[in-house]
């Protein structure tokens, strides 16, 4: 049995991780309103554009443009949401394990938005050909903006031939889906165009112009989308784990505390043994 000192010295210890895991629990329910409020906030907007450029792509028949057709060569491209910080759960290994599972090191290149992500996968062999960390902690629409005209430019150039996003979607508090979304080539349902209407869409300007200007607004929008989802989920979860740690705390305490006042008792019980011991001897 560890010693009164030893047992003592132990719940001191966990007592102060208990204060910090409590300290990050409140700041992260803090965080988690805001960021929450942002992502349901936005969600409408995201999801019409989302159905709209759909919808718009159901009706069109026979059109040639790289953003529908993408090209033969290059590399599979993958937007990774993770957080710059641990203490999340399963929040960054659900997102690396999608990854990983579905792509080969060999052919694909990752646009890693979270330092944790960027890492880990780096340490698998996969390449990192962008990093927007700085992204991941209050994302604003300028910082998806830039990232998505890096991968259109970089789609344009052959460089990349499809771009996926992989992020965290926020269901609610304690629900988060790791979700695996094809950008580009823009996909179109055979199921989805069979149910829709036969209308033919008819665009004011030529068709190339017009996906010039559409596709762009709707991969940045995809790509915002996932970032203010990927932070609630990433608050959500570290809340859930600093909470459970909390609770494992209070449990390991009090565990302590009962092995403590066990060993305490022990000893009281050896010195009057002692002491009546020596007063028989003496008498």
């Amino acid at each position: 049995m560890a010693s009164m000192r030893d047992i003592k010295r132990r719940k001191s210890s966990i007592q102060s991780t208990q204060q910090i895991t409590k300290a990050m629990k409140l700041v992260s329910t803090v965080k988690l309103q805001r960021a929450r409020q942002n992502a349901e906030d936005s969600a409408d907007y995201f999801t019409c554009m989302y159905e709209t450029v759909s919808s718009i792509l159901k009706r069109t028949t026979g059109m040639q443009h790289p953003y529908l057709n993408g090209g033969t060569s290059g590399k599979k491209a993958v937007i990774v949401m993770t957080s710059n910080r641990g203490l999340a759960g399963g929040y960054n290994s659900n997102i690396i394990r999608l990854v990983t599972e579905q792509f080969d090191k060999e052919d694909t290149v990752i646009y890693a938005v979270g330092r944790k992500g960027r890492d880990a996968l780096a340490h698998k062999g996969y390449t990192i050909e962008a990093d927007a960390s700085e992204s991941a902690e209050e994302p604003v629409y300028p910082d998806a903006m830039a990232l998505s005209d890096r991968l259109l430019k970089d789609f344009a150039e052959g460089k990349v031939c499809e771009i996926y996003l992989a992020y965290t979607k926020f269901k609610n508090t304690v629900s988060h889906i790791p979700t695996m979304l094809k950008l580009l080539p823009v996909e179109i349902k055979e199921e989805a165009a069979q149910e829709s209407d036969h209308t033919l869409m008819n665009f004011e300007m030529d068709e190339e112009t017009a996906l010039d200007l559409l596709i762009p607004k709707y991969v940045t929008s995809l790509i915002y989308g996932g970032l203010v989802e990927s932070v609630a989920s990433e608050n959500g979860a570290r809340m859930q784990a600093m909470d459970s740690a909390t609770s494992n705390a209070e449990e390991m305490i009090g565990d302590l505390t009962l092995l403590y006042n066990r060993a305490r008792q022990g000893s009281i019980t050896q010195e009057l043994t002692e002491i009546i011991a020596g007063a028989e001897a003496i008498s």
